[in-house]
């Protein structure tokens, strides 16, 4: 039969005439499939094909050549399986001589031309498909059916389908049993046969951990969370090793299942851990022209009183370098016991003293949290506690200034959803985030709540799918007390890198009779497009706008700013370079420039 499509893959002789002396050991492959394959087709069996990886390659000897030509027989027949053509017929000749005729002992000196003769035969469909017995509830995959393309990985999908069913429904050692593959090569027709063995329903038996950790095996087996009795499910050995690993105290986390099962049905399973290293220490710069130097860093202990508790200490010093404001400093503590309330419910516990000079007021403030957080699924958590607060405020806006102290006692409420692909350079899913904070300030009786919201979603655009467009919208909002009577922490601007770049650090506030304040409701919208340059390097084009209003989301006033970024990808995240500009409101003039690790947002 006359080849009726060539593909072609060729290596001149540019590289020995470019530098003499130097030549590959195979200059021209050629792959021909006939019987009129489509393109796909074709793209798949050249990308199988290690011989056709090898044309025009310099570094490769003729015995490596050989190898490759006669492992290529067995790639392309699995290839052509796994598209379901059975009726096979594969010629690799070199320098015209069959290669699996040729000795690997004794190759060429040199091979000149390769030449691929791929001939597929006709598409095999399903004739007599059949796979037995299927799990409670269970359907045989849509693929698996009679008339349809008689694809091996079908055929492999739809009995590894059948076995987890099998295996979710607690037969922990269900298999495959028995397989019969019947090729009617004259009707081009495929039977299968395949029966199941579920084996017994399995119940979970001893928690079995080994491995060098500093961890107590009581607390691993109370994080794992796989309770001796319980039903045998494979989604409980998942959630059990996602529980160890997000602990951060491993470096790695295996579970295995016992190889047998006892007559009453249990089943061990075993955990074996490597520790991470213990301690960690980590810094951050940040740099605005306008807010000033960012200096941050942590200490992290991930196995504190040998349960796997994570404490971390927290340190921040800002705005050094600004004129029209002093130095702000925080240091703050949290530790987090895990698998205290159940193995997804944790306790924290949570410390924080804050140094606050700005140009409205001077705020020293000390605070205290307790309370536990739930994680309900792999994207959902919550936190909810109890804390206390000493706030002593001296505002800055009256003459004389005035001194005034908060006794707060507060309830906050987090609820997370994280469904990003990657925390720290998303390109596609959803984040929300909603903090509720009510609280009862003790020294003059007054009670209120703080609310904000989060929300961002990622999107790539375009066939390549390398840019990437995300939004962001954020909302807050005060109710009780006025803004004069609020803790100043409490209320809400804008302005800075982290609402409206382009626009000078909390530059937007409310007009109080005269006075300008925080305002007590606030809204900002935020748009990047991310273009890659490189593998290294992307651009990035924003704008933000902001809104803050002395009620709830009434009359107010609003700014926005608009720039370009450079971000150069790192292990630990994209290094930001902002430059920005105002492009609407009365709050700024002139460009601005941000510098920090990691995404805007």
């Amino acid at each position: 039969m006359k080849p009726d499509i060539s593909y072609m893959r060729r290596a001149a002789f540019i590289l020995a005439m470019a530098w003499p002396g130097v030549c590959a050991a195979v200059e021209q492959v050629e792959l021909r499939v006939s019987g009129g394959a489509n393109q796909a087709l074709q793209e798949k069996l050249a990308d199988s094909s290690v011989l056709n990886s090898l044309a025009g390659r310099e570094d490769v000897q003729p015995d490596e050549v050989v190898a490759a030509a006669r492992s290529d027989y067995a790639r392309l027949v699995e290839t052509l399986y796994a598209e379901g053509y059975y009726s096979v017929v594969v010629h690799i000749r070199l320098d015209g001589k069959e290669a699996a005729l040729i000795d690997p002992l004794t190759p060429p000196d040199r091979v000149n031309a390769a030449l691929i003769e791929v001939e597929p035969g006709r598409l095999f469909r399903f004739g007599n498909v059949r796979i037995s017995p299927l799990a409670p509830g269970a359907s045989p995959s849509e693929k698996f059916l009679a008339g349809a393309p008689a694809s091996a990985t079908v055929v492999h999908d739809a009995a590894r389908s059948a076995v987890d069913d099998w295996r979710r429904a607690g037969h922990a050692k269900a298999r495959v049993d028995l397989q019969v593959v019947l090729a009617h090569h004259d009707a081009a027709r495929l039977d299968v046969d395949v029966g199941i063995v579920p084996g017994p329903r399995v119940r979970f038996g001893d928690v079995v951990v080994s491995g060098d950790t500093a961890v107590r095996v009581s607390r691993i087996r109370q994080i794992a969370g796989i309770t001796r009795g319980l039903r045998y499910s494979p989604e409980v050995m998942e959630k059990a090793a996602t529980r160890l690993r997000k602990t951060g105290a491993f470096k790695s986390v295996q579970l295995t299942e016992a190889a047998g099962v006892a007559p009453d049905g249990a089943m061990d399973i075993g955990i074996s851990v490597v520790d991470q290293k213990p301690r960690r220490i980590g810094g951050g710069l940040e740099y605005s022209s306008f807010d000033g130097l960012t200096l941050s860093g942590y200490w992290l202990h991930r196995n504190l009183l040998g349960g796997a508790e994570r404490f971390r200490v927290d340190a921040e010093i800002a705005q050094i370098g600004t004129m029209l404001q002093g130095i702000d400093y925080s240091l703050s503590f949290r530790l987090e016991k895990p698998a205290v309330y159940g193995p997804d419910t944790h306790f924290f516990a949570e410390a924080g003293f804050y140094y606050l000079d700005e140009p409205g007021f001077l705020e020293e403030r000390a605070e205290i949290t307790v309370g536990a957080s739930r994680t309900f699924s792999d994207k959902l958590t919550g936190e909810l506690g109890i804390g206390y607060g000493f706030v002593s405020v001296t505002d800055r806006y009256t003459l004389p200034h005035t001194t005034r102290e908060l006794r707060i006692v507060g309830l906050p409420l987090t609820v997370t959803y994280d469904g990003r692909d990657d925390p720290l350079d998303a390109s596609s899913g959803v984040y929300l985030r909603t903090d509720l904070l009510p609280y009862f300030e003790t020294f003059q009786s007054q009670t209120g709540a703080r609310l904000e919201f989060d929300a961002r979603t990622y999107r790539t655009i375009g066939e390549s799918g390398a840019v990437v467009a995300a939004g962001r919208l954020q909302l807050g909002a005060l109710v009780g007390p006025t803004a004069q009577a609020a803790p100043p922490a409490f209320l809400f601007y804008s302005g800075g890198g982290g609402t409206v770049r382009g626009q000078p650090y909390q530059s937007l506030g409310a007009d109080y009779g005269g006075i300008t304040l925080g305002g007590r409701s606030f809204a900002a919208l935020s748009g990047e497009v991310r273009f890659p340059v490189s593998e290294w390097f992307g651009l990035v084009a924003f704008a933000d706008a902001g809104f803050v209003s002395s009620g709830l989301f009434d009359a107010g006033d609003w700014h926005a700013g608009a720039g370009l970024g450079v971000r150069y990808k790192t292990p630990v995240g994209p290094i930001r370079l902002d430059v920005a500009g105002p492009v609407g409101g009365a709050t700024g003039d002139g460009v601005q420039l941000y510098v920090g690790i990691g995404q805007a947002f």
